[in-house]
């Protein structure tokens, strides 16, 4: 008899998908948040194997801020359509004109700390007491920090400090009337590790991932896709360049690099020699050295 040896991919697909199954056994009213990017759609994907022939049992959650790239909210539709899934859509502008939320002016305005208020409205609404996302540990230190399950207070605030033990992979989903988790399913894996399983399951993505031709701004060293959202400082001007994007956020903080990878293989090969991290092309992370863990606090994803 051979030895039954997993590769590491095939490990962590098995753990994400037990604690996909776990969120289905423990919560009442489990949601997946949606952004359209590589990392959601992996683990829709790997939703999607957790319960065939079933259909995914719970909806998929997508804050829409309004500044969405156009290939993004083409490819969610097309994915739910394709899935035959619920999708709840929770929008920052409707927060915006109920008063919920305020928008930031200026030319580096932006959107996503917004983001926070429409979520947590959106969970409420729908009494979610579970919502998984495709966070990872290795994006980002405060990102680090989190464990499997995230728990939240009744206000969707998270405390570093007050989290659950996870010995021996039991997860303790216990909760209060109010309170809820996030939960990580991909938690361990790598930039490098969601690229190759993409090709191994041969999972579609955005066009947005791959080398294409782009008007583009580059400001303060980050080069953003050019359009109505972003106001042009005395200085910048636009610039027609051979870009791909490595995470998939709001247009006016999403940045991109320079890059030639137009295919899967290429992709990897650029990945793991890289020296930078996906999110060090985020805006929105370099108004502070704790911006990340500042919005996480008031109850971003």
């Amino acid at each position: 008899m051979g030895n039954y040896v997993l590769s590491h991919l095939k490990e962590l697909e098995s753990e994400a998908i037990f604690v996909i199954r776990e969120i289905a056994a423990q919560f009442e009213n489990p949601v997946l948040l949606f952004s359209g990017g590589k990392d959601s759609i992996l683990l829709t994907h790997l939703a999607k194997k957790a319960f065939y022939p079933a259909k995914i049992p719970f909806p998929l959650i997508h804050v829409d801020t309004g500044h969405n790239f156009p290939e993004t909210i083409a490819f969610r539709d097309t994915l739910v359509k394709k899935l035959g899934v619920q999708l709840i859509v929770g929008s920052v502008q409707q927060a915006i004109d109920t008063g919920l939320a305020k928008e930031e002016t200026g030319a580096d305005a932006s959107r996503n700390a917004l983001q926070i208020v429409t979520l947590l409205d959106t969970l409420e609404k729908y009494k979610v007491d579970a919502a998984m996302g495709g966070a990872r540990r290795d994006e980002e230190k405060a990102r680090a920090k989190e464990r499997f399950f995230s728990y939240r207070d009744e206000f969707g605030q998270w405390d570093p400090k007050n989290q659950r033990p996870e010995l021996w992979n039991l997860f303790n989903g216990r909760k209060n009337y109010g309170e809820h988790f996030r939960v990580f399913p991909i938690s361990n894996w790598t930039e490098l590790d969601v690229w190759e399983y993409i090709k191994q399951e041969n999972i579609e993505l955005p066009s947005l991932y791959f080398s294409h031709q782009r008007d583009c701004v580059v400001r303060d060293g980050v080069i953003l896709a050019n359009s109505d959202y972003i106001k042009l400082k005395p200085g910048e001007k636009v610039v027609n360049m051979t870009i791909r994007f490595r995470t998939c956020g709001d247009m006016p903080i999403t940045g991109a690099v320079e890059s030639a990878a137009d295919t899967l293989d290429k992709i990897i090969k650029e990945i793991a020699t890289t020296r930078i991290t996906e999110r060090g092309g985020r805006a929105d992370d370099k108004r502070a050295e704790t911006a990340m863990e500042d919005r996480k606090k008031l109850g971003y994803f």
